[in-house]
């Protein structure tokens, strides 16, 4: 999936303003993060001029503004192509 997003620079262009970012969560980040106090743990989607979704991310944001874990937001799914690319969760056995 990341290689996905990275691959056509998603998070480039919303940075460049090519994409509206709607947050679909914002919460406090859980404990176990590892993140600093008070980090939000955010959802966003990611939308193109005709308000479809482009992508939808997952990011820690720390009280200093900048992004956790590796510095980027961790993409959850990519619709390219008029095709969902998502994650599945596997059941735990």
């Amino acid at each position: 999936m990341r290689n996905l997003f990275n691959s056509n620079r998603l998070w480039e262009r919303q940075q460049e303003g090519e994409f509206t970012i709607v947050i679909l969560e914002s919460r406090a980040a859980p404990e176990p993060s590892g993140e600093p106090a008070n980090t939000l743990s955010q959802m966003l989607s990611y939308r193109d001029l005709d308000d479809k979704e482009v992508a939808r991310v997952h990011q820690y944001v720390r009280p200093d503004g900048s992004i956790g874990g590796k510095g980027k937001p961790d993409p959850k799914r990519v619709f390219l192509g008029g095709a969902l690319y998502r994650l599945v969760k596997q059941p735990k056995d």
